[in-house]
């Protein structure tokens, strides 16, 4: 039949009963190719005697993308999960405890007041952490998606997830040069003598005195004296390792190369780790989540036994009811938690989005949480013990004894390292290792995030190249950070784009899910996917207690604004210049997708904050039971088993594939002339993409059977 011949026009038969058809995993089209429904649950899609290579996946309606079937070499025919539950969970934790709870929970909470700050800690998991962490998890799962894909649930927000990679991105930069600082001490604990437990004349800096490790009491200055006193750890990582320069007005200075160096091994052995995707990093999970708790109750215990220990317990567990009400406190506890969980990145949607369908992330949410709770306390257990042998040794007070930021896991670490009589340096190793695979299980959850972000988006780029892309990127940009000025410019990211961004972010997002898309809607969604019944507690803490308390806090963060500042030095305007703009072109891509959204659609504001036609599961059997759960009959049904239906059903079956097999062609061609008009307009919105189809019918049969009343009443007419 040529172009130009007209079609021939199908029977009108009146329907009055649905045919319901069993499903199965392939049929065989006219044209003699075999359609695979779903892939991934045939065990080999190689197989040549079983299904050939041009074997056409079925798609749904309400999906965008339509797959000819050409499967070509090196093609993933569906989206990677987990090997198993528990690389998900441990993934989840290694990411969630990371050095947000060893290096960043114990200087936050030294900053505001050890116990002052742990009870406001406690209640921002309870009400604002753990509830956001199941609401990503879940979503996330829901639809198969990452941090981008995931706002088909309202299209117009879709710029929270370009603003979430963003404070990805901000993160990431400088929590490598961290793990490059882990790596050099790794290798300096190797010597015969570790060099953070003597005091080297060659750093040493005027108007202080350096104490060492295994030093004498009678030796330190009189009290009189306007010398300060710092500990021989401190100075090794001030002046030997980072060789600070505190005030960067004049520039931050040159890359140091062995630090370079040790950031290059990072980003290395990061690359070999994600380039293969979860598959990798699923394995690796297993030791980066269990190896850090041997190291950390080794040393706790040690830590324990130490001289003046008690002091630093009580700082660190003995409340400051006063503090509660000072809300610096209260905005240092929702950041602390969000960079601890991993919440408001998205990493945690892009991680869940490889589970199966039906997978318990409701248990998972809550070892992940209690896992993370249990870690910074434990790590500010084991810091605080050994502030107060050190506030001992130096004769200080506990809030005095080192200046906070974020060398104080490399200052307080290291000293109660030395301590130990029986070789030093094999715990050195091991607790550096340990700091290493602890940064290694966070940046490759969000690291991840960024990589499954531009592979959604460029789905023909290879995964490898991609990673590698990343890498080398990452990279460059760390060089900044092992500068002399670096530690400055580290706090200044830190509070731009890993703090302000990521709660405002998070305010929009709680915004747009709880309240625009509807929090009953959720708990539906959820309760259908993990079939369970979520109860008041969550719909509470996700309508009201979150938004309210994220408004709050952020409202009083830009009100008591003040600059940012590094070691009692506020940074130059044209830094914090530079912070504003972090912060700024992150919250900015709201508004510019949903202008632009807003233009896509000019027939009415009301469908640009609705969910998209793409929303939902994506296995079509877990799409069906989706529909089915909130009731709404659904107009097509894929019938997956001709042959079977036509032995059973005989005569009558052959007269509905007709009529399935010619509104199926119009379909995929469909135009208001070759279809009733009226049943066109008011329903192709449900059914199909707004656009016309490209799937070529020659490679593919897909049949539907009409199941809305309306529809069979009168037949169907089509030319």
């Amino acid at each position: 039949k040529t172009s130009d011949e007209p079609r021939p026009r199908s029977r009108s038969i009146r329907i009055h009963a649905p045919v319901i058809y069993p499903r199965s995993n392939s049929i065989v089209s006219r044209s003699g190719k075999r359609i695979v429904k779903n892939p991934s649950r045939v065990n080999n899609i190689e197989e040549e005697d079983e299904f050939p290579k041009n074997t056409v996946p079925l798609f749904r309606l309400n999906s965008w993308a339509k797959d000819t079937g050409n499967k070509d070499e090196g093609d993933e025919p569906e989206r990677q999960q987990w090997d198993n539950p528990i690389e998900f969970l441990l993934s989840c934790i290694s990411m969630s405890v990371g050095l947000g709870n060893v290096w960043r929970f114990p200087f936050t909470a030294y900053e505001n007041g050890g116990g002052a700050f742990l009870i406001p800690y406690l209640i921002v998991l309870m009400f604002i952490g753990r509830p956001l962490y199941l609401l990503e998890l879940g979503l996330g799962q829901f639809c198969s998606g990452g941090c981008i894909k995931v706002w088909d649930i309202s299209p117009a927000f879709r710029g929270v997830g370009y603003g979430q990679v963003l404070a990805t991105c901000c993160v990431v930069s400088y929590y490598c040069s961290l793990i490059g600082l882990a790596i050099y001490y790794l290798v300096a604990s190797c010597q015969a003598i570790l060099p953070w437990t003597v005091c080297h004349p060659q750093l040493h800096q005027n108007g202080t005195f350096c104490f060492p490790s295994n030093g004498n009491k009678s030796d330190l200055p009189g009290n009189g004296s306007n010398i300060t006193v710092i500990a021989s750890s401190e100075q090794y990582f001030k002046a030997g390792v980072l060789k600070e320069n505190s005030d960067i007005t004049d520039g931050i200075g040159l890359p140091d190369p062995a630090l370079a160096a040790c950031l290059a091994a990072c980003w290395f052995f990061l690359f070999m780790t994600l380039y293969r995707g979860v598959s990798g990093s699923g394995k690796f999970a297993y030791f980066t989540a269990i190896f850090p708790y041997v190291v950390m109750f080794i040393l706790l215990i040690r830590g324990l036994t130490l001289p003046g220990a008690s002091a630093g317990l009580l700082f660190f567990f003995t409340p400051q009811w006063s503090r509660l009400l000072d809300p610096a406190v209260w905005y240092a506890a929702v950041t602390q938690s969000f960079f601890s969980l991993g919440v408001g990145f998205g990493a945690l949607t892009t991680y869940s989005s490889y589970n199966k369908f039906h997978h318990n992330s409701y248990k998972d949410a809550l070892i992940i949480s209690f896992a993370d709770t249990f870690t910074s306390v434990l790590a500010g257990t084991v810091i605080f013990a050994i502030l107060g042998h050190l506030s001992y040794e130096l004769d200080l007070p506990v809030k005095d004894v080192v200046k906070s930021g974020a060398g104080l896991a490399f200052v307080s670490y290291p000293e109660v390292i030395s301590k130990f009589d029986i070789a030093p340096q094999f715990f050195s190793v091991l607790f550096f290792l340990m700091l290493i695979t602890l940064g290694f299980g966070s940046a490759t959850g969000l690291i991840s995030n960024v990589i499954t972000v531009i592979c959604d988006a460029f789905p023909n780029f290879r995964r490898s190249y991609v990673t590698a892309m990343i890498s080398i990127a990452g990279l460059l940009i760390g060089l900044v950070y092992v500068t002399p000025g670096g530690q400055p410019l580290l706090e200044l990211v830190d509070y731009y784009g890993g703090s302000l961004l990521v709660l405002t972010l998070a305010l929009i997002e709680i915004i747009a899910i709880s309240w625009v898309y509807g929090a009953s809607n959720v708990i539906q969604d959820l309760n259908m996917m993990l079939k369970t019944d979520l109860g008041y507690y969550w719909k509470i803490c996700w309508t009201v207690i979150i938004p309210v308390s994220l408004s709050l806090i952020l409202s009083y963060a830009i009100y008591d604004y003040k600059p940012v500042s590094y070691d009692s030095i506020v940074l130059p305007l044209s830094a914090q210049s530079i912070g504003w703009a972090m912060t700024a072109l992150g919250v900015a891509m709201v508004p510019l997708f949903m202008v632009a959204k807003a233009f896509q659609n000019r027939d009415g504001l009301g469908s640009v904050f609705s969910s998209s036609i793409n929303w939902g599961p994506k296995v079509t059997e877990d799409w069906s039971d989706w529909i089915r759960s909130k009731e709404v009959t659904p107009k097509w049904v894929e019938l997956p088993e001709i042959k079977k239906a036509k032995v059973e059903m005989n005569n009558a079956i052959e007269e509905n594939e007709s009529i399935c097999l010619e509104f199926n062609q119009d379909i995929h061609n469909f135009s208001p002339s070759e279809i009733d008009p009226a049943f066109v307009l008011s329903n192709s919105s449900r059914l199909l993409p707004p656009t016309k189809s490209e799937f070529d019918l020659e490679h593919s049969d897909t049949f539907y059977t009409c199941e809305d009343e309306s529809f069979n009443k009168d037949g169907l007419n089509s030319s």
